[in-house]
């Protein structure tokens, strides 16, 4: 089996274990072997998957890029990962599709009149980015699998909140968008993009190749 099979083979692991133990087998898994051993359990294959995906992602080596981002693919890359770190840190801060969220509690405030779901686009943005700059075949496969999870896993949380909370998540639904910037520009608020800049500053400052804004001020 070559590395690159051994990349795609991890991927389709983690994806279909991900959506396996997120939907059809939580609630029976859950009824039989409790809460917090079930929480470990999908921690732990979670863990071993993904990290299969890190390492045989590092073993194909640098490979032939399939196209040139250029200039302007870095400065939109920039951009994008800046917001992507804005809307992590934000994603923080009263959002009620968090793990033991009481659920919605006014109106949308700070990243959430963004999108409803800030920390799975951070990280389809991010991989949307990734791939976009290294453009090399085993980055389709690393990344598309990050979109994937990332943005249905958005789409299965909204479907799952309705259905555990009803009329309270149909409602914070229709007052916020999936999609970000949808209904419009806001501000993140002063904790996601103080924080966010910060992070996003000293993660492309440690970088092991120069990212962000350190690419053309060293």
């Amino acid at each position: 089996m070559t590395v690159q099979a051994a990349l795609l083979l991890s991927c389709i692991a983690f994806l279909v274990t991900h959506f396996l133990l997120s939907h059809p087998l939580r609630g029976p898994l859950v009824r039989e072997i409790g809460e917090k051993p079930f929480q470990g359990l999908y921690s732990l294959i979670a863990l071993i998957t993904f990290g299969s995906m890190i390492y045989f992602y590092h073993r194909c080596g640098r490979e032939a890029p399939l196209w040139d981002a250029g200039n302007i693919g870095w400065i939109a890359g920039t951009i994008l990962m800046w917001l992507a770190a804005i809307l992590f840190v934000g994603s923080f801060v009263g959002n009620p599709a968090l793990l033991g969220a009481r659920g919605p509690r006014g109106g949308p405030y700070g990243v959430l009149a963004i999108t409803r779901h800030p920390m799975m686009w951070s990280f389809a943005i991010w991989a949307v980015v990734h791939l976009m700059i290294l453009a090399q075949p085993k980055s389709l496969v690393f990344d598309a699998t990050i979109i994937i999870v990332a943005l249905a896993g958005a789409l299965g949380q909204d479907r799952k909140k309705a259905r555990l909370m009803g009329e309270p998540w149909h409602e914070w639904t229709a007052q916020t968008a999936f999609v970000p910037f949808a209904r419009g520009l806001a501000y993140p608020g002063t904790i996601a993009l103080v924080g966010g800049t910060i992070s996003f500053l000293i993660a492309t400052w440690v970088h092991p190749v120069p990212a962000g804004i350190w690419r053309w001020i060293g």
